[in-house]
């Protein structure tokens, strides 16, 4: 028997598989909601795949991959914000056609922050809640020394005592090599930042993090609560700087908690 897609299936089957920000594991156009979410520095996209599953029908997980990595490897990387986010937001725009909220873990919070008031700035557009994890606030003094230019041993040692990459990574030299890039380009995205002043953002904001990530402190995430005129809740998880993936589940409760008033707004 052959099982026909409704023509709205199709169009956003489509749709997605031709905007290569979008990395939907699990497509779902009657979703009241689509929920973007940005990796850290050296991810793809394929570090929320498994959010989709986990989280209400009515959320439509929509991972976002950069370039560079995952599907866009051959693609040039991009190592500064600005230019960053007005591609992601012209790349989004398509699907902003429905309520819609940003999650951000550490690069991606910042990345996830800035989109929010490009897209507020440039195009009228607002998300309905942003999730910042793992980040402090923007406005205050970044407190660790750059590393993205250091010489490659003393960069990848930096970045192997963030304990985000797999040791086997680094011992193949293969995937070495890949991944070096990638990181330079990330932490040289947040380390060339710098926050500029503007009108608190109108929606919620939740902020996130680990109680046991040496990066980030309680007071630094409480900081983000200066960057809205809406509700904010500050939550501190069980585990260090990646605690989303340790503690997953407990996470993607907060979120669908904090995302259900909105669940049963209709497209625009």
């Amino acid at each position: 028997m052959i099982v026909r897609e409704s023509n709205t299936q199709t169009n956003a089957r489509a749709g997605q598989a031709v905007n290569r920000w979008i990395a939907c594991p699990k497509p779902n156009p009657q979703a009241s909601l689509r929920l973007f979410c940005f990796p850290y520095s050296g991810a793809s996209a394929s570090a929320f795949y498994a959010w989709a599953s986990s989280l209400p029908d009515a959320i439509e997980v929509c991972p976002v991959e950069l370039p560079g990595r995952g599907a866009r490897l051959t693609e040039p990387l991009c190592s500064r914000l600005s230019p960053l986010v007005e591609s992601i937001a012209q790349g989004l725009l398509p699907a902003l056609d429905k309520p819609f909220a940003l999650f951000g873990h550490s690069m991606g919070a910042l990345v996830s922050f800035e989109l929010a008031r490009h897209l507020r700035r440039r195009y009228g557009v607002e998300p309905v809640h942003l999730f910042v994890s793992g980040h402090p606030a923007p406005q205050l003094p970044d407190e660790e020394p750059p590393i993205h230019a250091l010489p490659e041993a003393e960069f990848i040692a930096r970045v192997r005592g963030l304990n985000g990459t797999p040791d086997e990574v680094w011992q193949h030299a293969e995937l070495r090599d890949l991944l070096i890039p990638i990181l330079r380009a990330d932490f040289a995205v947040c380390e060339t930042y710098q926050f500029r002043p503007d009108e608190p953002l109108r929606h919620p904001i939740s902020a996130m993090a680990g109680l046991g990530d040496p990066y980030v402190s309680r007071g630094q995430m409480e900081g983000w609560r200066e960057l809205t005129a809406g509700a904010f809740s500050l939550r501190m998880f069980p585990g260090d700087h990646f605690y989303l993936h340790a503690d997953r589940y407990l996470l993607l409760q907060t979120v669908a908690r904090d995302l259900s008033p909105y669940l049963g707004q209709r497209a625009v």
